[in-house]
């Protein structure tokens, strides 16, 4: 609103100005702006929070030379109904809207009111009251309607605060229908396996997964996570002979195994109990509970593909398998970042950190330290400096071997000593995305582990053991949040060692196999994705006498 528009009215400046001071009231804001729920009010209402003042010298953008300056002060010292932004400004000279002015014009007659109901009507001028009823005629019909909406408003508030969830807590859900089938003659046996071949006879299946995380905040820089999950999802894989957890052979290898896979029979569990907060500008701190994995916990450099329900179709094309050391286990993780290019993560998960028994607990069961280097110069390119060391005793909770890499690699890299070995390993990984154009990322990986036999028949043995891979991204491919992924590697494979394979009696993997998938990702809504892809398997297990392996998958994934 400008001086002329000021003159032209030919309205008392202190009236004005009263109306003017509106413009950045929180009823003006409320009624201005769509607020979907009780979170957003809030929100608005902080953000517009105004203090009344008793000088007009208090605000800092207000100057003795400002035209309007006069009146500002009148209106403080006659009325005493101006105020401002809890950072001391005024913000005067922002454009008014009929609504604005509605809403101060209406604030001042309630302060005028104030005054004549307190004996104080001496204070207001015939002028000025004359000024405000010609005021009020004008501006009757908006007016009118802005009570309407506030009351509206405040009626919608009411009914989202007696029906919300929750004051501190969201729900996040998310649900996967999955189709897939495998191809391919024979099932993979391990590189030396004397075996007799057995033909791969696979139906095409139909399964779900379904996840509900309830997010709770406390301080507004703080996240507690509680998920459940349920699914049937079968693994394709070489299967297990467990009594606790039996699953057929379908492909003879883990290398076919889906990223989004899990069978519980459809039961819900509460599988993941976190907590993080920021210890101060520079240091994050997650404490999980139950169901710590490290791949959710930091960078994992691979931001197209890493998640399980909407990245790579499979376990080993999400990321570096340096991430799944100590999965599943309780600990905390720590992430260093004081501004910079450079952040420092440290991590400790123990698997059966709930079991007081021997060799299980906190410290004296199977667990991983973990430390990453990032360093992202530019937003362009990220790298990233990766080791873990491990220690699996052959026993968690009494059901589980150790799997080195949680079932992405060969069965012998898995576990290169044999069952009833207590084994330790070193392992080391660099990662690396380079986003080179707002339409094309490509990501990559490589990593070596070295692992020893601590215990057993086979007791100072080691085993060196690699794996890479690469990704290639193409975004908003045939349209907007689409994107046509490639992803090519060897998944992890043992190269060498002082060891030999007790059931195959080698010391390698001979040969070498690589992993091949193609997906696309079609965005159907911001809420429904479907991804169509295959999954190529050559010389599966590292043994070039395997057939290779398809694996066809159309995964569907809602979110809410």
């Amino acid at each position: 609103m400008t001086k002329a528009f000021w003159n032209l009215c030919k309205v008392s400046p202190v009236v004005l100005a009263a109306a003017f001071f509106a413009a950045n009231s929180a009823v003006a804001a409320e009624v201005n702006e769509q607020i979907t729920n009780v979170a957003q009010l809030s929100e608005a209402q902080k953000s517009n929070n105004i203090g009344q003042v008793t000088s007009v010298s208090q605000f800092s953008d207000v100057q003795p030379t400002d035209w309007a300056f006069q009146a500002l002060q009148s209106l403080v010292e006659r009325y005493g109904c101006i105020a401002g932004y809890p950072n001391a400004t005024y913000r005067g000279n922002r454009a008014l809207t009929r609504y604005e002015f509605a809403a101060g014009l209406n604030a001042c007659l309630d302060r005028v009111n104030e005054l004549i109901a307190t004996a104080t009507a001496d204070l207001v001028t015939k002028q000025d009251l004359a000024t405000l009823q010609r005021l009020q005629e004008e501006y009757s019909a908006e007016l009118a309607t802005l009570r309407g909406r506030v009351d509206g408003l405040e009626a919608r508030t009411a009914e989202l605060e007696a029906n919300q969830f929750s004051t501190t807590t969201k729900l996040v859900g998310e649900a996967i229908f999955n189709v897939s089938d495998v191809f391919g003659d024979t099932r993979a046996l391990p590189g030396g396996s004397t075996a007799a071949r057995t033909d791969l006879n696979s139906n095409t299946t139909f399964s779900d997964r379904v996840r509900l995380n309830l997010y709770s905040s406390f301080t507004g820089k703080d996240q507690l996570q509680i998920r459940l999950n349920a699914g049937n999802i079968a693994q394709l894989d070489a299967g297990s002979t467990s009594t606790t957890s039996p699953r057929p052979n379908i492909t003879g290898t883990s290398m076919t195994r889906l990223g989004f896979d899990g069978d519980n029979g459809n039961s819900v569990v509460f599988d993941k109990i976190n907590y993080a907060f920021n210890f101060n500008d520079a240091l994050r701190v997650k404490i999980d509970a139950s169901g710590g994995e490290l791949y959710e916990n930091v960078n994992t450099f691979n931001p197209d593909f890493a998640s399980s329900g909407r990245g790579a179709l499979s376990r080993f094309g999400r990321f570096s398998p340096i991430y799944r050391q100590g999965q599943g286990g309780a600990g905390l993780t720590v992430t260093f970042n004081p501004g910079g290019p450079i952040s420092l993560s440290g991590a400790y998960l123990a698997r059966t950190a709930n079991n007081p028994t021997l060799n299980n607990g906190l410290l004296d069961g199977d667990n991983a330290i973990f430390g990453q280097l990032s360093f992202q110069p530019t937003k362009a390119f990220n790298i990233g400096l990766t080791y873990a060391r491990t220690y699996q005793t052959n026993n968690v909770n009494n059901t589980v071997n150790n799997n080195l890499f949680q079932s992405t690699g060969s069965a012998f890299a898995n576990n290169p000593f044999g069952n009833n070995t207590a084994t330790e390993s070193n392992n080391y990984g660099v990662q690396a995305t380079f986003q080179l154009s707002s339409a094309l990322a490509i990501s990559g990986w490589g990593g070596y582990t070295t692992a020893d036999a601590r215990n057993g028949t086979n007791a100072g043995a080691d085993a060196d053991i690699w794996y890479w891979a690469g990704s290639l991204a193409l975004k908003d491919f045939g349209g907007e949040g689409n994107v046509l992924g490639v992803i090519f590697g060897q998944p992890p494979k043992v190269t060498g060692g002082s060891i030999k394979n007790v059931a195959t009696n080698v010391d390698r993997d001979d040969n070498t196999s690589y992993h091949l998938e193609g997906l696309y990702k079609f965005k159907l809504s911001d809420n429904i994705q479907v991804t169509p892809g295959v999954l190529v398997i050559f010389n599966p297990e590292h043994n070039d006498a395997n057939d290779t392996i398809y694996v066809g998958t159309l995964r569907t994934t809602f979110t809410f």
